[in-house]
């Protein structure tokens, strides 16, 4: 479950002390040696970077929420999305008056329209909480009026409740819930009232519904009066109808050796039963139905190395198994000072915040911690719609995770989970061939204050130190991963509204191509809504389709095809121009 706010109050008329002059990256102790090996294959996509992939939250309760360091921070960390108003707080908050039922303590200048402001300055895009606790579908909808037709605001996913199953209807009750009846089905009921009313103002919208983590209490249960449990139960009901499902996704750890390994035990098996639920119950809407974790925090050794390292551990292997959004709690927090301890030769002071509250015990307001730094670290590996791309090592103790970009190059990012020692990485290629230049490296060694980066090592060998995140940075070579020429078929039906195309790309180069992503723009208005063969993605008018497991590999003379289905309303032109890897393809 969320975090509770604890010492945020005062950051309501606080000074802020904004991050300047960082110490330098100090030099990591001495430690012995030991040996991995990381396999890369660029012709095996798992999946696009998403646009919203890299979120964060924010609360109301933050008196610093909306000051410029906030878009700041959120920027240079490479956030992509923002989520309002606040975890627990949005069943209780009612965006109009700008209160939250119950008592809740509101900040001056939290406000909807100084939050949105603040997420269009950092370049990211609001995720929105819709009050289902004490709220109504009408005052959903008004939401939605405003944001979207009144301010042009074009805000786009829309989630219902917090963490609802909290209301006491399985004995524990630490979520606002005023509905007579607080059973799953109610819920279920209820939110598809809201789908109506909300989609009614602005059909575009995407809309999300609450389920329990996969594993975690209550999933499983079956309430008094059930006949399932909450997840069967709500999306036996609202499955058809929804957008996305939303889970939350706080690990628990012993120690730090078992948070480090959290991301490869947990999510892959949530993404699965998620995914199994969805197939089962959402109809001919599966396909379309995407999964969000709008809240991931590490939820132990919060300000210390530990986090630096699940970081963006836990935010990669979300988007390689198919989340869209992942929202870290919190941006700030606060802490108790009684709680301050030391974890891995340094302080941690028990704050949910990446970034410093300003709290008595702790450092300047929005000094970063480690947590802030290895998400700030996934903006060296790649970017959204980058090529989220297979990687694998042979220890649990190094996490291994790899992009390839649309230029051809490959980024490869390398975790090491061990606290004393520096690991000695073998890498190897297929579907690209690396430059013989020697490779920029980023990396975020423990207990440090910034990140660094050098020219060191090779393609092939990689140092990685005890306890940091290293990004390796690779230009393509000759001989693989580019695309020489290319020609692309883009044959359509359509109807009144709607479209299915097959596109066809030829390689017309003497060597084959290994990993393909095919980039276009629509000239009009068309959305994507299912594919086949390949994964598609749209930001805008831009789409990015990059190659299936199957059919990675183009051969000289040779081509691959795929096709997708889409809706469009005034204008659907055919696009005009393709590039294949970066490269101009012709068309036919």
């Amino acid at each position: 479950m969320r975090r509770r706010v604890t010492g945020l109050i005062a950051l309501a008329g606080a000074t802020i002390a904004v991050v300047g002059g960082l110490p330098p990256v100090p030099t990591p102790p001495a430690s012995a040696a030991t040996t991995a090996t990381v396999s890369v294959d660029a012709g095996q996509t798992l999946a696009t970077i998403p646009a919203a992939g890299v979120g964060m939250n924010v609360a109301v309760w933050d008196g610093r929420m909306n000051d410029p360091a906030t878009s700041t921070l959120l920027k240079d960390a490479g956030v992509k999305a923002v989520r309002y108003p606040g975890g627990g707080y949005a069943d209780g908050y009612h965006w109009q008056t700008h209160t939250v039922e119950g008592g809740g303590y509101v900040a001056p200048n939290t406000g909807f329209d100084a939050y949105v402001a603040t997420s269009r300055a950092a370049g990211a895009q609001p995720v929105v909480t819709a009050n289902y606790g004490s709220g109504t579908a009408q005052e959903a909808a008004d939401w939605v009026r405003y944001a979207n037709v009144t301010k042009g605001y074009g805000i786009k996913y829309w989630e219902i409740g917090n963490e609802v199953y909290g209301n006491g209807h399985y004995g524990a009750e630490w979520e606002l819930d005023k509905h007579a009846s607080k059973s799953p089905a109610t819920y279920a009921t209820n939110l598809l009232d809201y789908v109506t009313a909300m989609k009614a103002v602005d059909p575009t919208i995407k809309i999300g519904a609450v389920l329990t983590t996969p594993g975690n209490w209550p999933d499983g249960v079956v309430g008094p009066g059930d006949t399932m449990d909450w997840n069967r139960t709500v999306m036996s009901i609202a499955g058809p109808r929804i957008d996305f499902v939303i889970v939350h996704h706080y690990p628990n750890s012993a120690n730090e050796a078992e948070l480090v390994t959290k991301p490869q035990a947990e999510v892959p098996g949530m993404t699965s039963a998620l995914r199994a639920l969805i197939n089962q119950y959402a109809g001919g809407n599966a396909p379309n139905v995407g999964i969000a974790v709008t809240e991931d925090s590490s939820n132990y050794a919060l300000n210390t190395s530990p986090s630096g390292l699940y970081a963006p551990d836990v935010y990669l292997t979300w988007m390689e198994n198919g989340a869209f959004n992942i929202d870290w709690w919190n941006l700030r927090n606060g802490t108790d000072c009684s709680k301050v301890t030391t974890i891995q030769g340094a302080t941690d002071y028990n704050d949910g915040g990446v970034v410093s509250s300003g709290a008595s015990c702790e450092p300047p307001a929005n000094t970063p911690f480690p947590p802030y730094y290895g998400i700030q670290m996934i903006t060296k590996l790649g970017a959204a719609g980058d090529a989220l791309v297979r990687a694998a090592s042979s220890t649990a103790m190094l996490s291994a995770h790899a992009v390839k970009r649309a230029n051809g190059d490959v980024s490869v990012m390398l975790i090491n989970k061990d606290p004393n020692n520096d690991t000695t990485v073998n890498l190897s290629y297929s579907g690209f061939t690396p430059s013989s230049a020697t490779p920029t490296v980023y990396s975020y060694l423990k207990n440090a204050s910034s990140i660094g980066s050098a020219t060191s090592g090779s393609a092939a060998t990689q140092t990685v130190p005890a306890y940091s995140v290293v990004v390796v940075q690779l230009r393509a070579g000759s001989g693989g991963g580019g695309t020489g020429a290319c020609r692309v078929g883009y044959d359509k039906s359509e109807w009144q509204g709607g479209l299915v195309a097959n596109v066809t790309v030829s390689n017309t180069g003497g060597s084959a191509v290994n990993g393909w992503r095919l980039t276009f723009t629509f000239p009009g208005d068309t959305k994507v809504t299912s594919a086949w063969n390949a994964s598609v993605t749209q930001s805008g008018a831009a789409v990015t389709a990059a190659n299936a497991a199957h059919n990675g590999t183009i051969p000289a003379g040779g081509s691959q095809s795929f096709g997708f289905q889409g809706t469009w309303t005034g204008n659907d032109a055919n696009p005009t121009a393709f590039a294949l890897n970066g490269t101009a393809c012709s068309t036919s």
